[in-house]
């Protein structure tokens, strides 16, 4: 089954229960996901694809739970996050940090890179083989390690 289908079916399984926050935030992952696959112009969209929108809608509400705790709405803060803990369950586990500097420090390793001007040359490889973990991976966390390692190498 793919991710898709498990939204959709959780959705209904969420429906029997009568539980309503789960109910109104998978029907906005599965309206994100049609307005996607008409974008599109396809009805398959990849479990990838559906990964990444799920990003996008994790980072958005956590974007919305700061703008709200500054603005003292505590109500919407804990309507957000509740969201945000439903649509995490769908998304693969997060790549720890002491696996991406180890991936780094190999990968520095290999190419000989010495330097804050290889960062380009390192983070390609460093993602590839971080994808290839199949789980979850942010490129911001990765170009930090990757900063840090050169920075340090080069002292």
């Amino acid at each position: 089954m793919d991710l898709k289908e498990r939204i959709s079916q959780d959705l209904k399984m969420a429906m029997k229960a009568k539980d309503e926050i789960r109910v109104s935030t998978l029907r906005m992952v599965r309206a994100e996901i049609q307005k996607k696959e008409k974008e599109k112009a396809g009805p398959q969209l990849t479990d990838e694809v559906v990964v990444q929108l799920l990003q996008t809608m994790a980072k958005r509400h956590q974007d919305s739970i700061e703008q709200f705790e500054r603005g003292g709405r505590n109500d919407l803060v804990e309507k957000e996050q509740a969201e945000s803990r439903i649509i995490e369950l769908y998304l693969p586990e997060r790549v720890s940090p002491d696996e991406i500097r180890q991936v780094v420090g190999e990968v520095i390793t290999e190419t000989g890179a010495t330097t804050p001007r290889d960062i380009g040359k390192v983070m390609g490889l460093a993602m590839r083989r971080l994808k290839e973990t199949e789980k979850l991976v942010e490129g911001a966390e990765v170009k930090e390690i990757v900063v840090q390692s050169l920075q340090t190498s080069d002292e």
